[in-house]
């Protein structure tokens, strides 16, 4: 089923309005982890706003998806998704990482509602989500589980454990995702340590796999719900971006893993935003 134009453009905006929030949200922490929370910011739209069972207001909802962002530095983006959905005020994005405030650079499960987990032990979140899909399978119950992992952490061992347990344990309620932006903190990741053929070593241990443009919403859209007919096997998505996504002068640039803007910086980034956001609408224009 082909996404309506009405759905497009909500997501599109939304998507436009959470990384203007990230890039303010950068500013006033002085700093982070700017370029993975861009690349990844359309998946997030996506899961958040049109195919997670989610309610702000019912948290602990046993029959709730669950997230769990496996990549958990890129909370300074992470963090305006839920403030934007109600979790929380939307002030408290005002002091993240300063002193005192319950939002650290990895969101804390036991401060800041709507987190499921605390993560950013590279290598973990994959296997806290197998587990969470494995609770859903012995239950009974029909929630399913997404998560979200930087094509860098993959280098980790234990992420490939997972994937094997998973696997074997055939649990089809549990979705992973890789922002694969092909850039991490020190390099690209196929100079650092090359992930390639990437696609094939998940179909390899055992999982359907799906690998499709990170940045097109509706190829998102009818990605997820696709991987949510699939309940026999493991799916992942691997989402080809672009870290720095939306800013034209960090975009594609390794270097901004994580950054900091200064005001002057931070007026040009937000004309960039909304010339990219232009762009992004005008295909919808075209369709």
């Amino acid at each position: 089923m082909s996404l309506d134009t009405k759905t497009w453009q909500r997501l599109e905006d939304k998507a436009h309005e959470l990384r203007s929030l990230t890039l303010d949200t950068v500013v006033w922490a002085g700093g982070g982890h700017i370029g993975g929370s861009l690349s990844a910011m359309d998946v997030l739209t996506v899961l958040y706003h049109e195919i997670m069972n989610f309610d702000p207001k019912k948290l602990d909802g046993p029959d709730r998806d669950r997230f769990v962002l496996s990549k958990g530095h890129i909370g300074v983006g992470f963090a305006p998704v839920l403030a934007d959905l109600g979790c929380f005020p939307k002030d408290w994005l005002k002091n993240f990482n300063h002193t005192g405030s319950p939002l650290g650079m990895h969101p804390d499960g036991s401060k800041v509602p709507g987190v499921e987990i605390a993560t950013g032990s590279l290598g973990h979140g994959l296997s806290i989500a197998t587990g969470m899909a494995a609770a859903a399978k012995l239950s009974g119950r029909a929630f399913r589980t997404y998560c979200l992992l930087g094509d860098g952490e993959c280098n980790e061992g234990s992420v490939w454990e997972a994937a094997m347990a998973a696997s074997h344990f055939k649990l089809g309620s549990l979705v992973g995702i890789v922002d694969r932006n092909k850039a991490m903190i020190d390099g690209m990741t196929e100079d650092v340590m090359s992930l390639e053929p990437f696609a094939d070593k998940w179909r390899a241990f055992g999982w359907d796999v799906f690998d499709v443009d990170g940045h097109n919403i509706p190829q998102l859209v009818e990605t997820f719900r696709a991987a949510d007919t699939i309940n026999d096997r493991p799916v992942m998505v691997i989402a080809n971006t672009i870290k720095g996504e939306g800013i034209g002068s960090i975009a594609g640039n390794y270097k901004w893993h994580y950054g900091s803007f200064g005001a002057d910086q931070a007026v040009e980034g937000h004309k960039e935003l909304d010339a990219y956001h232009a762009s992004r609408v005008a295909k919808i224009k075209e369709k």
